[in-house]
């Protein structure tokens, strides 16, 4: 079998395994834009995330359930930005584009209108290519992305959720973490498939100076 066969069978076996899937089925009955919206709702419920009026900053929001989980949440007095290189599927405040291009971040900016946002999260993963050295670097650049933004949007005391996978990217994103945050735990949802490497670090109590020291230390 050649490679693109292979690719075009592991294809067919997820959108199989994605159908059959009672989380995919409940997100598209309930109108959310995909099955992760039940990992956040769960971890919402053991850290109390959100809060009517809140403002949050989804990072990689497409296809947009995290966006809408929170749009809901939030109600009409809360904001949610949803930023992404793709179109998502939010009632939200949408911005498309690249955060690390500074119009993208002027946007952000804008639509906080003079406040920082109370909530970060992220649900983003790479482009997965096999190759474990590739794999790892593309999601380092995912995470140094979500470091460099939290002195410019998070503030102090605020919170984030961060989708992870089991690897030194993981590792060494946790450990950089540690000085900015009062508290950070390991989450790990139901609706998570059983064979997934993926987990959720939820922090709190976000220290804004030490952050801008670690970004000018790593730059």
């Amino acid at each position: 079998m050649t490679r693109t066969s292979k690719r075009r069978a592991k294809s067919r076996e997820w959108a199989r395994t994605q159908a059959a899937d009672p989380w995919t089925k409940r997100a598209r009955n309930e109108g959310y834009a995909s099955r992760a919206v039940y990992k956040l709702e769960e971890i919402d419920k053991q850290d109390r995330l959100l809060k009517t009026g809140a403002k949050v900053l989804d990072l990689g929001a497409a296809p947009g359930g995290w966006s809408q989980y929170c749009e809901r949440k939030v109600g009409e007095t809360g904001l949610v930005i949803a930023v992404d290189l793709l179109p998502v599927n939010a009632g939200c405040t949408l911005i498309q584009g690249d955060i690390r291009d500074q119009e993208v971040i002027d946007q952000i900016t804008a639509a906080l209108d003079g406040d920082l946002a109370d909530l970060v999260i992220s649900d983003m993963a790479p482009n997965i290519s096999g190759v474990v050295v590739t794999d790892e670097a593309r999601f380092e650049g995912l995470l140094d992305v979500i470091t460099v933004s939290l002195p410019i949007f998070l503030r102090p005391g605020g919170k984030m959720v961060v989708k992870l996978f089991e690897g030194r990217s993981a590792h060494g994103f946790r450990a950089a973490m540690k000085p900015l945050f009062d508290r950070g735990v390991v989450r790990k949802p139901k609706s998570s498939r059983s064979n997934s490497r993926e987990f959720y670090m939820v922090y709190s109590g976000f220290k804004p100076t030490k952050a801008k020291n670690h970004t000018k230390t790593t730059a």
